[in-house]
């Protein structure tokens, strides 16, 4: 989820940085920062690629190092959709008076172990909305971002299939699963009735979340800088607390049964339709679309600001460069 925060989270000689290059100090006494960055941009442009090819990392896809590295995503994305799909039922199971907060909580506990459980194999992604949003600003390369969501929709799958096998039916019907739902059919006093939000809200909200999720925890660990400042345990607990806070809200606002808050984890969504089917693959398309959105709109902030204002590593693979290696 944390975009390839192994990349840029460890120390001056991580062994798992991207460019394989040291990062230098903020500031020293003998350079002004605006020196700095300027001395930084101009390593960037010698290090970057020439070739579309090398600009897609398309030898990624026969690295035996980024597979394995995909199965740290595949197994996270498991457990992350069984656990998760897990507290989404018994939050609501149990009798208490507010079951999204204690699902949100949850949530957020859950989502920050596995984060610091897969970052340093893989980075800690276990999302195609962080892989995606990761490929756009370059910090990976699109060969590597097919690979790792290839294993994040598998592993969603397995995860769905473990859930599967340990509840019952009746659970498994009432709750879709733990799946990502807009509506649902249930009984009303003259007959089954469908309950939820419409295709156009939860297509807003799913943006929104989304976005939000990256601007507000994402940042920090895709700025190699402020990533290294945080350290990287408070930067992934950030981004565990923004995703309960933001399924705690989406959830809260509409007050539909049959919603139980954004989704913004296609994979996670995926897994459930697949395993589950029915009416799970009713706007499940809305599930893929906000939070691509989300992503090209991020990848448009992170383009407008001041470029000394966003520092990250691999600015090689960035989509731009993509574009214009099309048109020389």
């Amino acid at each position: 989820m944390a975009g390839n925060v192994a990349a840029i989270m460890h120390d001056e000689e991580s062994v798992y940085s991207i460019s394989g290059s040291r990062v230098q100090p903020f500031s020293t006494p003998t350079e002004r920062p605006e020196q700095l960055w300027e001395l930084e941009e101009q390593r960037k442009k010698q290090s970057n690629p020439t070739t579309l090819s090398d600009l897609l990392g398309l030898n990624e896809l026969f690295s035996l190092k980024v597979w394995r590295a995909s199965l740290a995503e595949l197994v996270g994305t498991a457990v992350l959709v069984f656990a998760l799909d897990t507290i989404v039922i018994s939050s609501y199971e149990t009798k208490t008076d507010a079951p999204n907060l204690v699902m949100s909580i949850l949530i957020s506990i859950t989502v920050a172990i596995l984060l610091l459980a897969t970052n340093p194999v893989s980075g800690g992604h276990i999302n195609p909305l962080i892989t995606f949003a990761a490929a756009l600003v370059g910090i990976i390369s699109f060969s590597r971002a097919a690979i790792y969501i290839l294993a994040q929709c598998v592993g969603a799958m397995l995860g769905a299939l473990a859930l599967k096998a340990v509840v019952n039916s009746t659970i498994e019907e009432t709750f879709s699963l733990g799946g990502c739902t807009l509506t649902v059919v249930a009984p009303g006093p003259n007959g089954p009735i469908v309950v939820g939000i419409g295709t156009s809200q939860g297509l807003w909200l799913e943006v929104l979340c989304s976005f939000v999720f990256l601007w507000a925890s994402v940042w920090m660990a895709f700025d190699h800088r402020q990533a290294q400042a945080l350290g990287r345990v408070l930067v992934l607990s950030i981004v565990g607390v923004v995703v309960g806070l933001l399924v705690f809200i989406s959830a809260t606002v509409t007050g539909a049964k049959g919603y139980a808050g954004a989704g913004m984890n296609p994979a996670r969504c995926l897994g459930a339709a697949l395993v589950r089917g029915g009416h799970l693959w009713n706007g499940h398309w809305v599930f893929w679309v906000g939070p691509t959105i989300a992503c090209v709109a991020f990848y448009l902030y992170t383009k407008l600001i001041p470029r000394q204002h966003f520092h990250a590593e691999g600015y090689k693979h960035d989509f731009f460069n993509i574009v214009k290696s099309l048109f020389p």
